[in-house]
């Protein structure tokens, strides 16, 4: 016969305590390190703009400066900027509240966010394409992938908006915030590997190129999405196995974001203000 604390654990598994802690957890996790991130673009690439040490943008990005070319350099400029307001928005976007107490913030804020959600993935396609960057052929691909996603979602998170449809509408908000993040979950996925390993495995850090990188390019929006679709199906499942499955790979995504997060602050976020 069950004792009053394992009726209490199962009735908490029931009705969706755990996963609403776990999604809550993540969710914090993920917004404290996304505006870390925000903090250094515009700390690093914003000073060295303002100095007038361009320039110092290929020290990180490859060619993201090219003496002479004012329009290519313009549309890097850009998507940096709008790479900083997008992930400093996009938090605020998901907190029901915000809709709640300050609809009319919520509804000029989203179509900001999606209009630069759009205008940055369009100009990273373009930098990507034009320009060249690190990796081969198939993360090439694999982003590309990724601000085609962006761009489906975004029409359809503004045609539910119009339609009136808030249920759909929000579902496909939260695919838009998970795919809009598919480059920042690359990078910390990756200073998660380096941290496990201590060094370079699955790929060449010279050519940037190997196995590991084009599974990680591929699952930055494919694993996000994969488990937003096993919670909203927990979500509405009075099953507490499926709640406590899903809430146990939640938190362990979490434990993997924490560990990027604290890598890539570290080691490449810090040193680089």
């Amino acid at each position: 016969m069950a004792t009053a604390l394992e009726k209490t654990y199962i009735k908490s598994l029931n009705n969706g305590k755990i996963l609403r802690l776990s999604v809550g957890l993540w969710f914090i996790t993920a917004t404290l390190g996304q505006w870390m991130f925000a903090f250094y673009v515009i700390a690093f690439y914003g000073r060295a703009t303002v100095t007038g040490n361009i320039e110092k943008w290929n020290l990180v990005l490859p060619k993201g400066y090219i003496s002479g070319d004012f329009v290519g350099n313009l549309v890097v400029g850009v998507h940096l900027i709008l790479a900083a307001i997008i992930i400093i928005c996009g938090p605020l976007q998901i907190i029901s509240q915000t809709k709640k107490y300050m609809p009319t913030f919520h509804r000029w804020s989203g179509r900001l966010y999606i209009f630069t959600a759009v205008i940055t993935s369009l100009s990273g396609l373009i930098m990507v394409w034009t320009r060249g960057s690190v990796g081969g052929l198939a993360q090439h691909i694999s982003i590309s992938i990724n601000a085609i996603l962006i761009f489906v979602s975004a029409f359809f998170t503004v045609r539910y908006a119009m339609d009136d449809d808030l249920k759909q509408h929000r579902i496909w908000a939260l695919r838009l915030f998970l795919l809009v993040n598919g480059v920042w979950f690359f990078r910390i996925g990756l200073m998660f590997w380096l941290l496990v390993n201590g060094r370079a495995v699955g790929f060449d850090p010279d050519t940037f190129e190997g196995p590991f990188l084009i599974f990680l390019s591929i699952s930055q929006y494919t694993l996000p999405l994969i488990l937003l679709e096993l919670y909203q199906r927990a979500k509405i499942s009075k099953n507490g196995t499926l709640n406590l499955a899903v809430s146990a790979l939640l938190v362990l995504f979490t434990f993997v974001m924490a560990v990027g997060i604290f890598g890539a602050a570290m080691g490449m976020w810090l040193p680089r203000i």
